[in-house]
């Protein structure tokens, strides 16, 4: 088994185990509208097992940075349509990832429905881009209630209903890197006294419900879910990140899900500097074992890591983003040990071809 072997997840036939991982690019319109230039860029990487596309909000309160994508108005789903169309044109895979930011936003980004939403009122350290691009500190979000939970479960299914319609061939959702979703596992950003809060199963009950809310949509084998143990991305802690990561996991196990996707935490940033932290715990090695279905790994994996880790059973799939921005056809340059051209960081958010469309691909 290598990295160039074709496999099944779920239902969907992935014909190699090189994942594009969900990768901010900022570049789609005020409106969420992905940009014209997305089709482009997502088809060039269509070699790629499986696509999962940038992170997009499932309401408007879900956005919490400038010139990211949705997927709940119907522009957005028929600018998306024009994106799966082409990846699949040019043989590829992909699926919408689903993500509602939380506390990590500004209420400009949402003046109608006023301050971040989140499980608890505390305020995340650092920064927030707010919709003018310009850095403020961060808002301390409301605590939304329980009517509110129900309309959030409720925007989940009509997002994922619109990724159908758009023509993807999965989703994942996002319930990491301290984004709403994971906001509600940790017990560093989720004091709820309710339903919602306090113990493991309480805080784990949202995206079990959404994930429930979800699979009659796509059906089990068509839905991911992406998860950070030990991520600290965001301003993110647990006091017992094994305990409650190895609960959830094994209640994902009667799902059926096409895969569980964990980012390791060696990657020590998403989207920063590439420290990495050779003695971090490896969340494969901790987790995989629970898990009694396909699992796809990333954070800072090169060549040969990768394929270490899929010979030796401890992912089914790898993940890469980085190097698959400026490496289109990540693929062949790895079957065929080509080298790889570099990414330039500067180009990562916002802006146009440059940085986005523009990387060559091997000779």
């Amino acid at each position: 088994m290598s990295l160039m072997t074709s496999e099944t997840f779920g239902d969907v036939k992935v014909k190699n185990r090189i994942f594009m991982a969900p990768l901010t690019r900022m570049r789609a319109g005020n409106d969420g509208v992905p940009g014209e230039l997305a089709a482009q860029y997502y088809s060039q990487r269509a070699s790629a097992g499986l696509i999962i596309t940038e992170a997009s909000q499932i309401s408007e309160h879900g956005k919490g940075y400038p010139a990211t994508p949705g997927i709940y108005s119907d522009a957005q789903r028929d600018a998306w349509k024009k994106i799966t169309d082409s990846v699949h044109a040019a043989g590829g895979v992909i699926f919408l990832q689903l993500w509602h930011v939380g506390r990590i936003s500004h209420s400009s980004h949402h003046p109608k429905d006023g301050l971040p939403g989140a499980p608890s009122a505390i305020k995340p350290t650092g920064k927030v881009y707010m919709a003018s691009w310009a850095l403020e500190d961060y808002e301390t979000p409301r605590e939304i209630s329980l009517s509110e939970i129900e309309a959030l479960k409720k925007s989940y299914v009509h997002a994922a209903t619109q990724a159908k319609l758009a023509g993807f061939d999965g989703v994942e959702l996002h319930a990491a890197n301290g984004y709403l979703l994971d906001q509600f596992l940790q017990d560093g950003s989720n004091q709820r006294t309710d339903a919602y809060g306090g113990s493991i199963e309480n805080r784990c009950k949202l995206v079990l419900e959404i994930l429930n809310d979800i699979i009659p949509v796509w059906g089990s084998g068509r839905v991911g879910i992406r998860l950070s143990p030990y991520g600290e991305f965001n301003d993110m802690k647990d006091s017992d990140p094994i305990k409650l990561f190895s609960y959830l996991i094994e209640k994902l196990n009667p799902l059926n899900l096409s895969y569980l996707h964990l980012i390791e935490p060696r990657a020590t940033s998403a989207g920063g500097n590439d420290q990495i932290a050779e003695d971090a715990p490896s969340t494969g090695k901790l987790f995989r074992k629970l898990f009694k279905g396909k699992v796809v790994l990333a954070g800072g994996f090169n060549k040969d890591n990768a394929t270490a880790a899929v010979e030796h059973a401890e992912a089914d799939a790898v993940a890469f983003g980085r190097i698959f921005i400026s490496n289109p056809d990540l693929p062949k340059r790895f079957e065929h040990d080509l080298p790889l051209t570099p990414y330039d960081r500067a180009t990562f958010y916002g802006g146009a071809e440059k940085g986005y469309t523009d990387y060559p691909f091997a000779d």
